[in-house]
């Protein structure tokens, strides 16, 4: 579900630091798209930037159901796109990653 090497990778561009920060900014971001998420006019382009944020992180399932979606949606497919399984995988991802980073930032 998530990719340390690239949650790693991340830290190391842009800092030790700075790395909490990203990570309370991508987490605010998303949460904040998904809150506004609808089988809408928007809904290909919200789920292109989920996904970028999600891949930036490396929230691999999460990112792969919104790249499903975008495409769907690019097919005009968009009111068949599983909103509540793009809601749960990153509810999962995001329990995750905060259960195991500091361990895993540590390792």
């Amino acid at each position: 579900m998530i990719d340390w090497n690239q949650v790693i990778e991340l830290r190391e561009d842009v800092g030790h630091d700075d790395f909490g920060e990203v990570v309370e900014i991508f987490l605010e971001e998303v949460e904040e798209t998904l809150r506004g998420l609808s089988h809408g006019a928007q809904l290909e382009a919200m789920l292109h930037a989920l996904k970028g944020s999600a891949l930036n992180l490396g929230f691999t399932h999460f990112s792969g159901l919104c790249a499903e979606g975008e495409v769907m949606a690019a097919r005009g497919e968009g009111g068949a796109v599983n909103l509540g399984a793009i809601r749960t995988s990153y509810g999962e991802s995001r329990r995750i990653f905060l259960a195991e980073l500091s361990d895993r930032l540590a390792a």
